[in-house]
């Protein structure tokens, strides 16, 4: 950045006379407001009922935090979108949280999408399985859970108890015998008729009971058929039921935390302490445990715990359905209108409770519990990955310690399937959020070109922050690069880093040592001899775990794109074929070779093909090259 534009930036007035002249503009409707500093960026997003009374407050220093001070003092500009309703304020605000993620804002950091429990609809025998994103309108879904493997403990009971079927529909119809679940009972073989249909569909109306909580009725109907079955010397279906019957008291009694008076919640515990903060959210859905996860929201030291609440369940529900209640360890100042935002999201009343006593309270108390040990954890792992961080600083010479290290690797097989992997660690260890994945596209790159390979990679990567970025002034620039190689790569990696621009960048390769063992690794930088550290050093181990981690993505995501090229199938080629189609296909013909060397009467003889579709297929595969 040259000196003149950091004498302009410096002439830009900012502070509470800059907000005192746009707040003059500004009349009494409801709205979002935004304060930009002196390069448009955004420092916060706010919303108000009257906007001229609201941005009034910030005309002025006195009466606010520390905080608050600098953001006032930072703000050199102004905009405001009004809104036909405080109510869609609130909305917007939430919206551009997310999207803009101001500075002095609470920032929800992890968001990731939580997996749900399918029921397919367009099958005669439906399958159940984990589904994550966005629902379909004919399919059956019940969440969320906390995690996949909150899931899938549920599916595994639910298979045990209800022996449903969870393998895909072309694994269904291609099955001439009972696979390995039927065999240790966890499914009833609707594959190849040992359930009809009729009985099949109550199987799943019983499922679908139980993850609404029915489990009482459930229970009472299988006894009462247990004891029928009994009475008729059935003795085989007899002790099929008890066994079914005693699985679902096995899946009640690990359930741990079962709520008898909330059927329907999220349960949301706040802690905060030394400027950060936690905050752990229990799934309670049909009156069950369905998992707990915690959340490290950014936030300052000077926020307060209403402030943060609000903050983080306006931004957790804006895109995910809430459920009938959310019980919460501590107020929010607008719980009204979040309330009414959260009812119109939903489609249905959704209450706000902090509980003070009986059943409600300890449920919200145990969640605050989770989070302050969780935070605990947290903080003591943050310590410590500060002093390896420091230990990179002083090992490798750098004017300060990294808060971002990008490690490269690459992966393939004599060329084929290549793909380069980019993790990310900082202060608070992997941050797999940032990892990325590069597919190999260079057309003109001989087989096994490791420099060619690693020039696209980085290429790509560099590229794109100079577009998206180009001030370096957000947080996705690294203070440190770490290549898998020695002295060749680095120098490729080098004279890569010259031609984008970017040379000021550290850059470190770790080298295999003596007989190529770990723990004697040689670090080479540009410019200076390659050394070792000691083999006991613990910034040594953590260079070693981010190489390893490195390479653990690099090969899972080549193995991942390797395993789909192997189960590809020509037919996914062929406009107009559709699954339904290519199930019609293949069930005709027993194989897609088969398929394409179909004469064109016999693709017209298939059902659901039609002529057109018919000869477009023909066309595809004899009209080639």
């Amino acid at each position: 950045m040259t000196s003149d534009s950091s004498e302009s930036r410096a002439a830009v007035p900012t502070g509470p006379d800059v907000i005192k002249r746009f707040w003059r503009k500004l009349d009494a409707s409801p709205g979002v407001y935004r304060m930009l500093d002196a390069e448009s960026r955004v420092l916060y997003v706010g919303k108000a009922r009257n906007l001229k009374a609201r941005v009034a407050n910030y005309t002025r220093l006195q009466g606010h935090s520390p905080r608050i001070r600098r953001m006032i003092q930072d703000t050199a500009s102004m905009m405001v979108l009004t809104t036909n309703s405080e109510l869609e304020a609130l909305l917007l605000e939430q919206n551009l949280i997310k999207q803009l993620r101001p500075r002095y804002n609470v920032l929800l950091r992890d968001d990731k999408s939580f997996p749900n429990i399918e029921i397919t609809r367009a099958h005669a025998f439906p399958q159940i399985r984990k589904h994550r994103g966005r629902k379909g309108d004919r399919n059956t879904y019940f969440g969320p859970f906390a995690s996949a493997g909150a899931v899938n403990r549920v599916l595994n009971q639910l298979q045990r108890v209800f022996l449903l079927r969870n393998c895909s529909d072309s694994d269904f119809e291609g099955r001439t015998r009972p696979c390995l679940n039927y065999q240790i009972k966890r499914c009833s073989a609707p594959c190849v008729g040992f359930i009809s249909p009729e009985d099949y569909r109550e199987s799943v109306r019983d499922a679908e009971r139980f993850l609404r909580g029915e489990t009482t009725d459930i229970q009472e109907r299988l006894a009462h058929d247990m004891e029928q079955a009994a009475a008729e010397m059935e003795f085989e279906r007899a002790a099929a039921l008890r066994d079914r019957i005693k699985a679902m008291t096995n899946v009640q009694s690990t359930q741990g935390v079962n709520p008898q008076g909330v059927a329907e919640a999220d349960i949301i515990g706040l802690h905060m302490e030394g400027g950060q903060a936690c905050i752990q959210v229990f799934f309670i859905r049909a009156n069950q445990n369905w998992g707990n996860r915690d959340f490290y929201p950014k936030v300052a030291e000077d926020m307060s715990p209403t402030e943060v609440m609000e903050g983080f369940v306006g931004q957790f529900y804006d895109d995910k359905e809430p459920p009938r209640m959310l019980l919460l360890s501590h107020g929010i100042e607008d719980g009204d209108l979040m309330i009414d935002a959260l009812s119109e999201k939903a489609g249905r009343k959704v209450q706000i409770l902090v509980p003070q006593r009986g059943e409600k309270f300890d449920l919200v108390q145990s969640a605050v519990r989770n989070a302050r040990e969780s935070l605990g954890r947290k903080m003591s792992e943050s310590a410590t990955q500060a002093k390896l961080l420091d230990g990179i600083r002083e090992a490798f010479g750098l004017d300060a310690a990294p808060r971002r290290i990008e490690t490269y690797d690459n992966s393939h097989i004599q060329g084929s399937h290549a793909v380069g992997a980019m993790i990310v660690t900082g202060p608070e260890g992997f941050e797999k959020s940032q990892y990325r994945k590069f597919n190999i596209r260079g057309d003109e790159l001989t087989p096994g070109d490791d420099f060619g390979m690693m020039k696209e990679v980085l290429t790509r990567r560099f590229k794109r922050l100079l577009k998206e970025d180009p001030d370096r002034s957000g947080e996705t620039w690294p203070d440190l690069l770490l290549i898998d190689g020695g002295a060749g790569q680095v120098g490729a990696v080098v004279s890569i880093m010259k031609e984008l621009g970017v040379a000021d960048i550290p850059i470190v390769g770790v080298a295999k040592g003596v007989d190529r063992d770990h723990g004697k690794e040689e670090f080479h930088r540009p410019g200076a001899r390659p050394f070792a550290l000691r083999r006991n050093d613990p910034v040594l181990y953590f260079v070693q775990r981010m190489r390893d981690e490195a390479h653990r993505f690099a090969i899972g995501t080549h193995r991942a794109k390797r395993a789909k090229a192997l189960v590809a199938n020509p037919l996914d080629e062929v406009a107009g074929v559709g699954p339904g189609r290519k199930r019609a296909l293949l069930q005709h013909f027993g194989s897609a070779k088969a398929v394409s060397r179909a004469a064109l009467a016999d693709l017209k003889s298939v059902d659901g093909i039609s002529d057109a579709l018919a000869e477009a297929i023909h066309r595809h595969f004899h009209e080639r090259g």
